[in-house]
């Protein structure tokens, strides 16, 4: 497994997001105009395409086209964008459970 391109594919999609959300900072002054739906919708996208590079390399590999260390990469960049979303989901879980013990 090569550290160094997960780790840049990690900085790579920060620095996309980090990009995004100044974009939507310049064209919409006001922060109520920023959709959380359309974040978590680009979000899932990403970690669904993330799995359909891996199915990808998983069969150049079979076809002889594509190495074992390149479908090893690709599906452990998958599991760490899943991961990051399962983490993603229980923090806006636990974050609603807390909201729903607070007393009116």
């Amino acid at each position: 497994m090569t550290t160094p391109s997960i780790a840049n594919n990690a900085y790579q999609l920060a620095a996309k997001l980090q990009q995004q959300a100044r974009t939507v900072e310049e064209s919409a002054p006001d922060r109520t105009s920023v959709d959380f739906g359309q974040m978590v919708k680009e979000a899932v996208d990403t970690v669904v395409d993330k799995g359909q590079q891996a199915d990808a390399q998983a069969i150049g590999m079979i076809e002889g086209k594509t190495g074992v260390v390149d479908v090893v990469t690709a599906v452990a960049e998958t599991e760490m964008a899943l991961e990051t979303m399962v983490a993603v989901r229980d923090r806006v879980i636990s974050a609603y459970e807390e909201i729903m013990r607070m007393p009116i």
